[in-house]
């Protein structure tokens, strides 16, 4: 095991993704962690830049940052974890990594409403939280949604969010991931 990281934003990041991220991702045989380093190795073999790839690996960060327990959509209970994850990193991230944590619960709404098939290659926690979070978009949310700044990112997050649920993948621990965290992280104090 590499030594912590020195910055503290880094040990606190790398500290909740192995220390908080063993609950179960919604129905899923993984966890927490699992998912989200699954999305981040999609997002790096996809041959995406280290905000999307940090992104992708923070995605989900809201759920771990809240006390409403493993599951709340399992309660119809929606924990909103995208405007939690957004407030959480946006101290230490510019809107190249916090707009697609913000933006892929509505990519999936956005995606629901304008490919046919899209929903039937939601998983069932997916389909349960899809009805919690508003739905499908209108036509005009849609076009709404896609012309914001960081829209096609979340769209290319939420694929690799979608395909992140695979038991027993093997990846690359959460230390393979820190530097591209690293490199987005702002200057401290700025």
């Amino acid at each position: 095991m590499s030594a912590p990281p020195a910055d503290p934003r880094l040990r606190h990041i790398a500290g909740l993704l192995t220390l908080r991220a063993e609950g179960r991702y919604g129905l899923a045989e993984i966890n927490q962690r699992q998912h989200a380093l699954q999305a981040a190795w999609l997002a790096e073999q996809a041959g995406c830049g280290d905000a999307l790839v940090a992104a992708s690996l923070l995605h989900d960060i809201g759920h771990l940052v809240h006390d409403l327990g493993e599951d709340p959509a399992a309660e119809g209970v929606d924990d909103r974890h995208e405007e939690r994850g957004d407030a959480f990193l946006r101290a230490w991230f510019g809107p190249e990594v916090t707009e697609p944590v913000r933006l892929h619960v509505a990519a999936k709404r956005y995606l629901v409403a304008t490919e046919p098939d899209y929903v039937a290659r939601l998983a069932p926690d997916s389909v349960l939280s899809l009805a919690l979070q508003g739905g499908p978009m209108s036509e005009a949310e849609a076009a709404g949604f896609i012309a914001l700044p960081g829209a096609r990112e979340a769209v290319l997050l939420r694929r690799f969010d979608e395909q992140a649920k695979v038991k027993d993948l093997a990846t690359p621990p959460v230390e393979h991931f820190l530097p591209a965290v690293a490199r987005c992280l702002r200057p401290i104090g700025s």
